[in-house]
């Protein structure tokens, strides 16, 4: 099997944990929504790193945790997310959870974003972390 994730850092020194079993996490993931992964780029950045990319491609002048560019063709997943870790460290202490289990709940979300969910409406945020709750209960690492 071709390998359809790749991680890597930008602007700061990071290193995913166990990259192999969160990309057949993620995997996992899409084949149970319906699609297949072709090629997803997980870029981990810093806070300013991904404001120039909010500002520079959505027009927004906000921090925030994750942008995902879709680049899907049917059921074809591919696309690039970019992480800021400092927004992942930042929410973990305020949610006093586990820093891993943030990172890994915004991985999953930009998968369920390639794969056609939404997050703009209460019912659509509710979906989407309903669905995230249900494939982070599903890691085995």
């Amino acid at each position: 099997m071709e390998e359809a994730f790749f991680f890597e850092a930008a602007d700061l020194d990071f290193s995913l944990e166990s990259p192999e079993q969160v990309a057949e996490w993620l995997e996992a993931t899409i084949e149970a929504e319906g699609h297949q992964a072709e090629t997803i780029q997980y870029v981990f950045t810093s806070d300013d790193y991904l404001l120039d990319l909010n500002r520079e491609y959505l027009n927004h002048d906000t921090y925030t945790d994750i942008i995902t560019f879709d680049y899907c063709e049917g059921e074809m997943i591919m696309g690039d997310i970019f992480i800021s870790i400092d927004r992942i460290k930042e929410n973990a202490e305020k949610l006093d959870i586990p820093f891993q289990d943030e990172l890994h709940r915004v991985m999953v979300h930009g998968v369920l974003h390639l794969c056609g969910y939404k997050d703009k409406s209460p019912t659509e945020k509710a979906q989407m972390t309903e669905k995230e709750d249900y494939y982070l209960s599903l890691r085995t690492f």
